[in-house]
């Protein structure tokens, strides 16, 4: 069945830098689109970055932009997003998803499977 496991997630200062990791199984990788999300205490689950399977189309919330890299493996079913520069207000839950529709962005009503999500926090 299809499993999306994250990890890379931590304790970290302000002005640091993360990689989070999925690691996608059950599904062919390149046919579905990667998003990462993430849901803050008390903020509603918010989409990230996303990647498309073929062509490598990304998109990237306005407030990650210039900050957040999104890549992906699909030799290795490996999907990454190398965050830079965190700040406090990037604080939650991470999660990754896959959908199946080609043309989704980084809307969460867009996405089909999600794992677990792990925890980044930015604090001094």
């Amino acid at each position: 069945q299809v499993q999306l496991v994250e990890s890379g997630g931590g304790l970290v200062q302000p002005g640091s830098s993360l990689r989070l990791s999925c690691a996608a199984s059950g599904f062919t990788l390149d046919d579905h689109v990667i998003g990462w999300f993430r849901k803050a205490p008390g903020k509603e689950r918010e989409g990230v970055s996303s990647m498309r399977g073929s062509g490598g189309t990304t998109y990237y919330a306005d407030s990650v932009k210039g900050r957040f890299t999104i890549s992906r493996d699909n030799a290795e079913n490996l999907v990454y997003l190398q965050m830079n520069s965190l700040k406090p207000e990037d604080t939650a839950v991470y999660y990754c998803a896959a959908a199946s529709n080609w043309w989704a962005t980084i809307w969460p009503y867009e996405y089909d499977d999600w794992g677990q999500g792990t925890q980044v926090t930015v604090s001094s």
